[in-house]
């Protein structure tokens, strides 16, 4: 019989990540994609959770009140924003997350929405699936030379630099702090940065200081034309503002990996806005990437459940 009982709070898991777990003495329960706390919470009391693998939905004060043996919360990525930390912390429950996991993956990912935007890859697309072909309305832009603002410069952020700087890109950054970044120029402020980003991309995690960081008077400051790419979380943007810029013609375009309600509702001005391209929050989940994520959750488990030390780098402490 497994000593330890684990939610994983999604419907997959990297099968290194559960022979850790099931090695460890764990039974790992998965749930189907996006469970609302009441749910995961019921699987909780039902099955007496000491550990809970977060990937999709919310883990809140209801889910750690529903677990009494509740050690740790062990984010399957970086961001963890769908944990209450404060209740966790007030109720003794580790949480902890697995930096750089994903950085890689979501880096080459903003980078494809760029190209993409940029060489208008959906507008042409468009074209010849109705049956067109070269047109006044054909213009591909060049990358080279652009101006990318990159808001946040964490792992995510330096590998974003590194490849933008390949392309020929001249990157900025905001962050705090002083000291110099590799393969970017810091900008003191994000007024600065705004009025100078050809293309705009997110890298900061989502907090109360910075929900809807990007609204409306903060895209009236992009120069017009300009690209936004959200990699990171969706409430970092107004999407209302976004969509209004969009439709009469300040932003050109942007891309969206992430949404501000996701999934987004099936009538979502922006699901298929002509000038917008989404995708379904998957820029972290390359095989690879899913595997890292869900390994080093996996070893912080197992490390709080059987007295094992946690590299302090994954424990969140604020």
């Amino acid at each position: 019989m497994a000593r330890f009982q684990v939610i994983m709070t999604a419907p997959g898991l990297a099968p290194a990540a559960r022979a850790l777990l099931e090695a460890a003495g764990c039974a790992v329960h998965l749930m189907p994609p996006y469970p609302d706390a009441k749910a995961i919470a019921m699987l909780a009391r039902d099955i007496d959770a000491d550990a809970i693998l977060c990937r999709q939905g919310r883990v809140d004060d209801t889910v750690m009140a529903a677990a009494p043996k509740l050690k740790i919360i062990a984010r399957h990525g970086v961001g963890v924003d769908e944990v209450d930390v404060a209740a966790a912390r007030a109720r003794g429950i580790l949480v902890t997350n697995a930096p750089g996991s994903n950085a890689l993956a979501v880096a080459e990912h903003t980078l494809a929405l760029i190209l993409a935007l940029v060489k208008e890859l959906k507008p042409l697309g468009a074209v010849i699936a109705g049956g067109g072909w070269r047109g006044a309305a054909s213009a591909v832009g060049d990358v080279a030379g652009k101006r990318l603002g990159l808001i946040g410069f964490g792992a995510i952020g330096r590998e974003v630099a590194r490849l933008a700087g390949a392309f020929g890109m001249r990157v900025f950054a905001t962050t705090p702090g002083a000291a110099p970044l590799a393969g970017a120029e810091r900008v003191a402020d994000l007024p600065s940065l705004l009025a100078r980003a050809d293309i705009l991309s997110l890298h900061c995690p989502l907090r109360p200081e910075t929900r809807h960081l990007i609204d409306a008077a903060a895209i009236a400051r992009l120069p017009a034309g300009a690209f936004v790419i959200n990699t990171a979380r969706g409430g970092l943007i107004d999407e209302v503002a976004l969509r209004e810029a969009l439709d009469r013609g300040h932003l050109a375009g942007a891309a969206l990996d992430v949404f501000e309600d996701e999934p987004p509702p099936a009538d979502a001005a922006l699901r298929n806005h002509p000038r917008v391209i989404a995708t379904p929050h998957v820029a972290g989940v390359t095989p690879l990437a899913f595997e890292r994520m869900g390994v080093m959750a996996a070893e912080c488990i197992v490390a709080a459940l059987t007295g094992g030390a946690i590299p302090a780098e994954r424990v969140i402490r604020r």
